[in-house]
């Protein structure tokens, strides 16, 4: 049985460039990583490739998943690389990084508790909320809400995961912010309805 630790766990066929990786963390076979952040207890799946992202806690990222693909310059004569990869191709001694420049701040983020299924892509600049689920093989193309269920090609709205009520007693707790040896004394109360939880835990300071 593999056993993950404080330190991240990262596949050795995974390239990762300019990412931060938080603790309890593991990157999965043949992903690639460039400037994301990736927050405590997330994971992902084989063959997922994110870039310019911030990922939250305790976010499970099935394979095949696409987070901010990056973007080409629709409003040039072309769109290919040459125009703003042009060491590359011999034709500058400089890339264009106001262009790469631009294209980093369009920062997907996927929120705490989230699960993104095989094969979705989540655009540049979309906002995944807390403990939303998005459907396999969905294209997320607008922000999500928290607790959201979305599906489809452009996603859409399927479902809250829970009513109003308890959406809001979910984000007062925040229990993705507790230590791990808190989530580990309360272990077995993550398994009641989350009915029960929110009644426990609502209306205490939690270190």
């Amino acid at each position: 049985m593999k056993l993950l630790s404080r330190e991240p766990t990262v596949h050795e066929s995974a390239v990762l460039e300019e990412s931060t990786l938080g603790a309890w963390t593991e990157i999965g076979p043949f992903n690639q990583l460039e400037h994301v952040h990736l927050g405590d207890y997330s994971y992902t799946g084989p063959w997922c490739i994110m870039q310019n992202a911030r990922i939250e806690r305790f976010s499970n990222i099935a394979a095949s998943v696409r987070i901010g693909p990056t973007m080409h310059p629709m409003g040039r004569a072309t769109l290919h690389h040459f125009t703003y990869r042009r060491v590359m191709y011999g034709m500058d001694e400089h890339d264009d990084e106001e262009f790469f420049s631009w294209r980093r701040a369009q920062t997907a983020w996927v929120g705490n508790d989230t699960w993104i299924g095989h094969g979705a892509i989540i655009m540049p600049g979309v906002r995944v909320g807390d403990g939303a689920v998005v459907g396999s093989g969905a294209v997320v193309t607008h922000d999500v809400a928290d607790y959201m269920v979305v599906a489809g090609v452009p996603a859409r709205v399927l479902r809250p995961r829970f009513p109003a009520p308890i959406v809001e007693r979910l984000a007062r707790i925040a229990w993705w912010n507790w230590s791990h040896d808190t989530l580990q004394s309360r272990l077995k109360d993550f398994l009641l309805p989350a009915e029960r939880f929110v009644e426990i835990y609502d209306t205490e300071t939690v270190p």
